[in-house]
């Protein structure tokens, strides 16, 4: 993308993945509306050992703020560990759950 030059300098991509009590307790859905609510593009899915993986991609400070809200979790849930990779930006802008 041409793009990149000026806005990839300023995008940062990471790969998420919580473990605990997160399936079952609307933890993607708050997921969604924290990334709408920061404009953080990416997709949130249940994995099959019962974790959530969540793409995030979008400024440094507001994919921050969106691990420390998967850090949390909605009320319901119980997050008990959470893994964070780098990955190079995709060019993602909008945000969806996957599964």
């Amino acid at each position: 993308m041409s793009e990149d030059t000026e806005d990839g300098a300023d995008r940062v991509r990471r790969i998420v993945r919580v473990r605990g009590r997160v399936q079952g307790v609307g933890f993607r859905m708050d997921a969604a509306a924290e990334a709408a609510r920061l404009g953080v593009g990416g997709t949130v899915r249940n994995l099959l050992d019962g974790s959530v993986e969540a793409a995030l991609e979008g400024s440094p400070e507001a994919v921050e703020a969106m691990i420390a809200q998967l850090r949390r979790g909605p009320s319901g849930a119980r997050v008990d560990g959470v893994d964070v990779r780098r990955e190079d930006p995709r060019g993602v802008a909008s945000f969806r759950i996957t599964g």
